[in-house]
């Protein structure tokens, strides 16, 4: 197999990578620093899909490897990150508000894989989703931030990512 044929998946694992560091600085309470990572894997993941696209080596195996890699960056890194910044101290609801956001960005993912893609996105990217969660948080950490706020914006975004009735072109 050719080199050029395996830089798409590279940009993707890198995502995930990115993914990762975010999840461990939310551990090490560097919020900031977490929410970086995953504005950086959302850059990153722009470029995955349009170099295999360029290369002329889309596959199913990076489709797929793409969507998983996804799911941490955009889905479970933004919602670890609310959670600890922002829902740690309200129970079982911040749980329930946590959870819903990656079963929310996992569901869209996989209706996304098994549907013919139309150049309109049904619901709203996780990407984007996850990417307005890591702004919200920065714009938090200097400004005094409600939290029903973050408890909107995550049962929202969960709602816009598996709506019917939202509808993106892509660019």
């Amino acid at each position: 197999m050719k080199v050029k044929s395996h830089i798409p998946n590279i940009f993707t694992l890198f995502n995930l990578s990115l993914g990762v560091l975010s999840i461990i600085n939310i551990l090490a309470e560097n919020y900031y620093v977490a929410a970086l990572f995953i504005l950086l894997a959302a850059l990153t993941d722009r470029f995955d899909g349009s170099l295999a696209r360029r290369f002329d080596v889309e596959s199913d195996l990076g489709k797929e490897l793409d969507s998983l890699c996804d799911l941490i960056s955009f889905g479970v890194a933004p919602a670890i990150l609310v959670w600890a910044n922002h829902l740690i101290g309200y129970g079982i609801i911040g749980m329930i508000i946590t959870v819903l956001f990656p079963v929310a960005g996992a569901y869209r993912l996989a209706r996304y894989n098994v549907t013919e893609f139309a150049g309109v996105y049904i619901g709203i990217p996780i990407t984007i989703a996850g990417g307005i969660v890591a702004l919200a948080n920065l714009y938090s950490i200097n400004y005094n931030v409600n939290i029903y706020f973050f408890i909107f914006i995550m049962v929202f975004l969960s709602y816009a990512m598996v709506s019917q009735k939202i509808r993106l072109k892509k660019r």
